[in-house]
């Protein structure tokens, strides 16, 4: 068979960065498993055990160099990974076989090498989100007093402006940010707990001594930057970690989706649109087509993001007492096409926002048959100040705001309301051409947005400059 008649995954293929397939690769799972080892091995030495630095040097120098055919025959016969790729180390590194693994079960290769990319992951998570953050905090910025219509129900509602709206995303993904802080935060080490968390294996090396145990422990959480591991744990540790971790890029996912909806609900009111290139194809039939792909990709993502945290929180709920293995297939899947849809998701995010597309005139006629309706009540104020009566100019201007309204429903081009008004005797003289400026309707639209970006973004610009101003990835779109 050659690669065209095999499966390939469109995560890998088509939509994450090289960067974090890369992390999730094989071969950075199994040098991190021979890692790992060697940190065990010099943890021991250095606490007293028969551990030669002939031995060590001699899985340090092995290290990369795995050979895959090899590991891949052992598990054939040997039907266990773990014990797989040891004999595949000792074979590399003959010298040291005897020592290798000396106390460990297996997930003190595979559970501690998940939290370590967990951690790796995570960190590129939040770079990304830091250059989302700030695409869409100058996307605000340059267009805070553009004033256009809110939608509340997607009907015409008060004016907002674009850069207020766009805060709106912004604030969902700092939220988001903060999570993935928290989580990385929180993040531990399983350190060497042994098969049923009770270290006991590693008592009976050091002959009953707990200070050298506890030492151990330390010592190799140390050699990968972890400064302390989960107190308690079974044979895993809690699978609880992982279900806390994928809600927290599901939550990433329900911001993408939610901005991309709003996109393309713009897209079709023609007042906001997504990047399109020159020899970009919006459909096979209809070439005048100019289709949302981006917006419609990113929610497509995120739904599939958005689904993962239930195999999760189902595996955190059904493990047994300190170890059961139901939860190693679906964790090879959940935690990396996790990682890798929240790295397309925020690759594509941050591809589109710089290349947003604003179209004020379209926005400007859209507010055009709108705003006099909206007009309506400061001229009812307006009107009851220069001497009318209230309730009779209320019933005024509902008569003429349903005939304007079915006028403009019946196609024309414009909302003749406000020229109805000044035409009727019932109203005083007024000055119906300042109040349908549409800049007195936006609030304090632009003065929450430079409150917002200074309260809120700047903060995070200071605290993550190399992300926020950093050169962008490689975005496959």
């Amino acid at each position: 068979m050659n690669e065209y008649e095999i499966y390939d995954n469109p995560l890998i293929r088509r939509y994450a960065s090289r960067a974090m397939s890369r992390t999730w690769s094989p071969q950075v799972k199994f040098s991190t498993w021979r890692k790992l080892w060697v940190a065990l091995a010099e943890a021991e030495q250095s606490l007293g055990l028969n551990i030669s630095a002939e031995q060590i040097e001699a899985m340090k120098g092995a290290v990369e160099s795995i050979d895959f055919p090899a590991a891949e025959a052992y598990e054939k016969r040997f039907r266990h990974d773990v014990m797989a790729h040891i004999h595949a180390f000792g074979d590399a590194a003959p010298a040291a076989r005897a020592i290798i693994h000396l106390g460990a079960t297996s997930c003190y290769v595979t559970d501690n090498t998940d939290l370590i990319l967990l951690r790796e992951s995570l960190r590129r998570v939040r770079d990304r989100l830091v250059s989302v953050i700030d695409a869409l905090a100058s996307f605000a910025d340059r267009w805070k007093s553009l004033p256009c219509l809110g939608y509340t129900h997607f009907q015409p509602a008060q004016l907002v402006t674009v850069g207020k709206r766009a805060t709106l995303w912004c604030q969902e993904l700092i939220f988001d940010l903060q999570d993935v802080e928290h989580r990385l935060a929180g993040l531990r080490f399983l350190g060497v707990k042994g098969t049923t968390g009770t270290q006991a294996s590693f008592l009976a090396l050091f002959e009953g001594d707990h200070a050298k145990v506890e030492e151990l422990d330390r010592k190799v959480a140390a050699a990968f930057g972890f400064e302390r591991s989960y107190a308690v744990a079974g044979q895993t540790y809690s699978r609880k970690v992982d279900s806390q971790v994928l809600g927290t890029l599901s939550g990433l996912g329900e911001s993408a989706h939610r901005f991309g909806m709003d996109l393309r609900l713009l897209a079709h009111e023609r007042e906001v649109e997504e990047p399109f290139e020159a020899e970009q194809v919006g459909s096979s039939a209809m070439a005048y087509k100019r289709n949302p792909m981006r917006a419609e990709r990113l929610c497509s993502l995120a739904r599939f993001l958005m689904a993962l945290p239930a195999a999760a929180s189902q595996t955190s709920a059904t493990q047994w007492l300190e170890r059961t293995l139901d939860d190693s297939a679906v964790r090879r899947l959940t935690l990396p096409q996790g990682f890798l849809a929240a790295d397309a998701i925020l690759n594509l995010y941050a591809n589109i926002v710089p290349g947003m597309v604003v179209h004020p005139a379209v926005i400007d006629r859209h507010i055009a048959e709108q705003l006099p309706f909206m007009a309506t009540e400061n001229l009812l104020m307006s009107a009851v100040q220069a001497g009318g009566d209230r309730q009779s100019l209320h019933e005024r201007i509902r008569q003429h705001s349903l005939a304007a309204a079915e006028r403009l429903k019946q196609g024309a081009s414009d909302n003749d309301l406000i020229a109805r008004l000044r035409d009727d005797p019932a109203f005083p003289p007024l000055n119906f051409d300042d109040v349908l400026d549409a800049v007195r309707y936006v609030g304090r639209s632009p003065e929450q947005v430079e409150e917002f970006l200074r309260r809120e973004v700047e903060p995070i610009r200071t605290r993550y400059p190399d992300a926020a101003k950093g050169a962008r990835e490689e975005l496959r779109v």
